[in-house]
């Protein structure tokens, strides 16, 4: 199985991170979609042997040796520090996101793992960015992706991501909730294998409203999704208080979580499993999976970051590959 990374941000921890992987075993062909230059001098930085050798993609999958890494070259537009930003490097980091896609896209590749980025640098360099998921969406015609975030068994996705929370309240649809809840209905069925998933609605609003006593958006709006969603035979429960909802004894009857917002679900989900969760986007035509934290600037090149995450996202990776091909 062939599987294409992206280091994300160069002055991030994620070349560290892709620099560590590439020391392991491991049972998939990894491919770095970046600069070698950049590649060499981190490992130089690190004290860690790395042997890079040229990418060709007329060969047979077989996965590399410990201290070699397969790389298939993208230039930086500047030389890179770590830890120090440069925005003239926001086009090569898109260069590599949609090298990636492409290629998984054509079946070149079987997944896709990425590295954080840095949204500020790529935004500053002249166009849009939100995060991974909206650009993948973009890039592979989607109009509906979902971010899913798992840590063991609990599995929390998100109804809104990047947005401000002043924002959150006008996105949060019936048509929305219909379409997000179906993607995660699907993807816990195809992907993880959950023949009849049992998915847990979030209220919007601190106890769910209180009876429209703190909102209205429970009764108006997510409330009847949730009965249309459950006619159609889905298994979905809700509008649910949020901070109950995330107790042992409550999770425990549902296999996946859709909060309403960022800041809803994920807190929880890190405070459970922070540095080996690992972030899921569903609803797109590839498999595309990655770390649970950002660039950490002020530990690129130090050693002390830590793979965890990204070992897991690479497990994950191949996992679902697996399972969306059967």
């Amino acid at each position: 199985m062939r599987i294409a990374v992206t280091p994300g941000e160069p002055a991030g921890i994620g070349p560290d991170l892709v620099i560590q992987l590439a020391a392991e075993a491991r049972t998939a062909e990894l491919v770095a979609i970046a600069d070698p230059e950049l590649l060499r001098e981190r490992a130089r930085i690190l004290g860690t042997e790395l042997r890079l050798l040229p990418y060709d993609r007329s060969r047979e999958p077989v996965p590399g040796k410990p201290g070699e890494l397969l790389v298939d070259a993208i230039s930086l537009a500047e030389p890179c520090t770590a830890g120090m930003l440069n925005t003239a490097n926001g086009p090569y980091v898109l260069s590599t996101l949609g090298r990636a896609a492409r290629g998984c896209l054509d079946g070149e590749f079987r997944a896709m793992l990425t590295a954080p980025v840095q949204k500020s640098v790529i935004a500053a360099s002249g166009t849009p960015f939100s995060g991974h998921t909206e650009y993948l969406a973009k890039l592979c015609g989607v109009a509906t992706p979902v971010m899913l975030l798992c840590a063991d068994e609990l599995r929390v996705a998100l109804l809104t991501t990047h947005l401000a929370l002043r924002d959150v309240p006008a996105q949060i649809t019936a048509e929305r909730i219909d379409a997000v809840c179906r993607i995660l209905h699907d993807g816990l069925q195809r992907l993880f294998g959950l023949p009849n998933p049992r998915v847990a609605v979030l209220g919007l609003n601190p106890h769910a409203g209180e009876s429209g006593q703190l909102g209205r958006e429970e009764i108006e709006v997510i409330e009847p999704a949730v009965h249309r969603l459950q006619a159609a035979g889905i298994d979905v429960r809700g509008p649910l208080p949020a901070d109950s909802a995330f107790t042992p004894a409550s999770l425990e009857q549902y296999d996946g979580v859709l909060a309403m917002f960022h800041d809803q679900g994920l807190p929880v989900l890190k405070y459970r499993g922070f540095g080996g969760a690992v972030n899921i986007t569903l609803g797109l035509p590839i498999v595309r999976t990655s770390v649970d934290h950002g660039t950490a600037l002020e530990l690129a090149g130090t050693g002390k970051a830590d793979a965890g995450s990204l070992r897991v996202a690479l497990r994950y990776a191949e996992e679902l590959a697996q399972r969306s091909a059967a």
